[in-house]
């Protein structure tokens, strides 16, 4: 199920469209959908899609060469092989003309240099002699983040300066979830989404027709299900000491954000050994740092807090990992009952927050907010925390209260987030904004009609 993608599929067509050569980098984390964005983008067109494996160097050109000849039907490939990414990529980029313009896709480019190094230097010479004779249009794709990043996208690769645009693709916002679960509520789409995130290939494995207690149990608490190993098998394929790494996530997914919680937790010693791991699983994408929204110096600060960034990874290392020896007995009705189910309104209010924070820049960027924002988060110092914090240097703040519970927010909300807001010494005006679950008691909506810096807003709405 092909699922938004738009502004994806609208660059990549524009970009088609150009008359100069092009060399575009895709990447992000596995199961996000990039093969399925790059198959809906060359569906209609003549195409070129090589996706590369773990295979040796011999193979994966004679698999390549086999994909050239399903589209070029050159008889020259039936009776002779490349034994040369240099020999196989001169002759991919020569059949490319100007009058026959068509996509050339390699998926998965970091396997391919597992099995040779060398290849980014051998693609940036044969790019370099190539690209001004024609205009050509090479997607290079790939799920290992740091190679991506490093070896492909950073000043010390050989492919510097050759690219021409890179398209980060990010898990799907919330309000696309909608297309996977038509006959959810709206309440039952923030907990399907606090539990698998927007990740396309585990949005798919719930179906629409059970609950989401069912679901859980079948598609995540149940040893044999794909989801119940996922998060295991991935970073054990990227990881090396993925115990070391199992631990810290654990810590975090348990509520243990600040580095040195983290460390008195695992007993990783000493401190800069763990925020080391941690960068790793930064640059992974599976953790973030967050610090509050008004610190100045964000290197220099000591105020870090760590969070898993995948709901699904935080919903497994936080219910399924701790509980492993019960659902290998296959317990799951215990897992659920006991473990999961008295406390899924507080494992949802975090990814509540990270909805509303979605939908407070996407207001800003519609400006339906008071004033145009420059900046957007959390905030928190050593007494209390606003869920949310929005300013500009003008001196403009909004601060907002994002409540996940069973009851209606009153007035006691608002005049505690009065009280915080006091803080903000510097500021010149005040807005307060409201998102709640369950809705807003009558006074509350009484006031904010009645008060132009107070608004209720709906998290769901378009």
């Amino acid at each position: 199920m092909f699922v938004d993608r738009k502004e994806e599929l609208s660059f990549l067509e524009e970009r088609f469209k150009s008359k100069t050569a092009q060399l575009i980098i895709l990447y992000g984390r596995r199961r996000i959908g990039k093969t399925e964005l790059l198959k809906q983008f060359s569906k209609n067109k003549k195409h070129i899609f090589f996706s590369a494996d773990l295979s040796s160097e011999q193979e994966q050109l004679r698999q390549f060469t086999e994909a050239i000849y399903y589209e070029t039907k050159d008889e020259f490939l039936k009776t002779q092989r490349f034994t040369s990414w240099e020999s196989l990529l001169r002759y991919l980029f020569t059949r490319v003309s100007v009058s026959d313009k068509i996509p050339i896709i390699i998926d998965e480019f970091p396997y391919l240099c597992v099995s040779n190094p060398a290849l980014p230097s051998i693609l940036q010479k044969v790019w370099d002699s190539e690209s001004e004779k024609k205009p050509l249009f090479l997607i290079l794709s790939g799920s290992y983040m740091s190679f991506m990043e490093k070896e492909v996208l950073s000043s010390k690769s050989p492919l510097f300066g050759r690219r021409t645009a890179q398209i980060f693709l990010k898990p799907l916002p919330f309000k696309e979830i909608r297309q996977f679960f038509p006959s959810y509520s709206k309440t039952n789409l923030v907990y399907a989404y606090s539990i698998l995130g927007g990740t396309p290939a585990y949005l798919e494995k719930f179906e629409n027709g059970l609950t989401i207690e069912e679901n859980v149990k079948r598609k995540i608490l149940n040893k044999n299900e794909f989801l119940y190993e996922e998060p295991r098998f991935l970073l054990m394929e990227e990881l090396r000491e993925p115990s070391l790494y199992f631990a810290i996530l654990k810590a975090i997914a348990s509520g243990k954000t600040r580095l040195n919680e983290i460390v008195q937790d695992t007993g990783i010693e000493p401190g800069y050994k763990a925020n080391k791991y941690l960068t790793v699983l930064r640059e992974l994408g599976i953790v973030r740092r967050e610090l509050p929204v008004t610190e100045e110096k964000p290197y220099k600060s000591r105020k870090s807090l760590y969070f898993i960034d995948d709901p699904f990874f935080r919903f497994w290392f936080r219910y399924v990992y701790p509980n492993i020896s019960y659902l290998e007995d296959g317990d799951i009705n215990y897992v659920w009952g006991e473990k999961i189910s008295p406390d899924i309104d507080s494992f949802t209010g975090f990814v509540f927050e990270d909805i509303c924070i979605a939908k407070i820049k996407e207001l800003n960027l519609r400006n339906k907010l008071p004033f145009k924002a420059e900046r957007i988060g959390r905030w928190w110092d050593k007494s209390s925390e606003i869920d949310v914090v929005a300013y500009n240097k003008e001196g403009k703040y909004m601060f907002f209260e994002c409540k996940w519970r069973r009851k209606k927010l009153g007035t006691k909300i608002l005049n505690e987030l009065k009280d915080k807001a006091e803080k903000f010494v510097t500021a010149k005006e005040k807005y307060f904004g409201f998102f709640s679950k369950s809705g807003f008691s009558k006074e509350l909506i009484r006031i904010a009609k009645e008060n132009d810096n107070i608004f209720l807003f709906d998290y769901f709405s378009d």
